[in-house]
């Protein structure tokens, strides 16, 4: 039904448009009051073998939403109408931004692709927050990054303010320092600087008497010396673990012409690219963190192979929009088959 009906309609409209469209749309439908336990009932696989505890969190099934989609809190408590098992709102910053010029999200229908320049634009974490007092029951995961205007040697700074606003509306952190959209923030990446935030964070973070686990999302660019600088870095700052990964500067292989454009390029291109990534981060660190998998899951056969090569759970965003919710119920029901046999 989407794929033959609605996406061909969405995909004639400029893909930024079209998003804040269906947010609307959905926002809409969803204050009926039978449609939220009707997506319920088409959608969501409820089963006790999809449950999984993972860094201390209990999730009803391994499927989330990936951040940048709802950026702002906005749609989290009707997205999980869908079947995710978790959501992940941001990437959110201390102060509200614009993000980059318009025209800056472009799909590359050839590749099953998304290239996006948005540049971390959103409401402010505060706005955020206010939005979060009304979660009814969804466990949200909180993306936060710095404001464009911060240098990175104050971006520590940029990151406390967000822990410490969204600390009791959030279930877990996700730092991101790997998106190619703000000006020298995968700069954040490196050793020292990267060490040093993330102490910062975790030592912030234990004064609490309930602490959250803490992720790192990184980028697929990443070679394999620096891949096993960030094994090193999560063990020694004792954060909860991974996120592999976000969007590409990579344009190998692509066949679509707008492939030209810059940003970080997210889809079906990325497959292969992230599972090597979990594998290798699984592999070389003996399984010594969970890794959320994300990256070009565009069908439950990607989803398993994620999970095969060490994800604890996945997250979609690019395949959610091109496959549409049913692959949520897709592979829900797969990881069922496979691993209830």
């Amino acid at each position: 039904m989407y794929k033959l009906l609605l996406r061909p309609i969405l995909f004639w409209f400029d893909p930024e448009e079209v998003h804040y469209f269906t947010f609307s749309l959905v926002k809409f439908i969803s204050k009926i009051p039978f449609v939220p336990n009707l997506l319920k009932s088409i959608y969501e696989v409820e089963d006790k073998h999809l449950e999984r505890e993972v860094f201390g969190l209990k999730f009803k099934n391994p499927v989330g939403l990936a951040a940048g989609f709802d950026k702002d809190a906005k749609l989290y408590n009707e997205l999980s109408h869908f079947g995710f098992g978790f959501i992940e709102i941001g990437t959110l910053t201390p102060k509200p931004q614009d993000g980059n010029p318009k025209k800056r999200l472009f799909r590359l229908k050839e590749d099953s692709a998304i290239i996006n320049r948005m540049g971390f634009n959103n409401g402010g974490v505060e706005a955020a927050v206010l939005r979060l007092k009304e979660n009814k029951g969804v466990l949200i995961g909180g993306n936060i990054g710095k404001n464009k205007v911060t240098p990175n040697e104050n971006a520590t700074s940029d990151y406390l303010i967000c822990f410490d606003a969204l600390f009791n509306y959030v279930d877990y952190f996700v730092v991101n320092v790997s998106s190619p959209n703000t000006p020298n923030l995968r700069e954040l990446q490196e050793k020292k600087p990267l060490t040093e935030l993330l102490n910062t964070l975790q030592s912030h973070n234990l004064l609490h008497k309930k602490p959250k686990p803490i992720l790192l999302k990184i980028a697929p660019d990443l070679t394999n010396e620096q891949l096993l600088d960030i094994i090193d870095i999560v063990n020694d700052s004792k954060i909860a673990g991974v996120i592999a990964t976000n969007t590409t500067i990579s344009r190998e292989g692509l066949q679509s012409g707008n492939k030209v454009e810059t940003g970080g390029l997210s889809g079906k291109p990325l497959t292969e690219r992230s599972t090597e990534v979990i594998r290798f981060l699984s592999e070389k660190s003996n399984k010594a963190f969970p890794i959320i998998g994300v990256g070009g899951i565009h069908s439950a056969q990607d989803a398993i192979e994620k999970l095969e090569a060490g994800a604890s759970l996945v997250q979609l965003y690019t395949g959610f929009i091109y496959e549409g919710p049913n692959l949520i119920k897709d592979i829900n029901q797969a990881i069922l088959r496979k691993y209830k046999a």
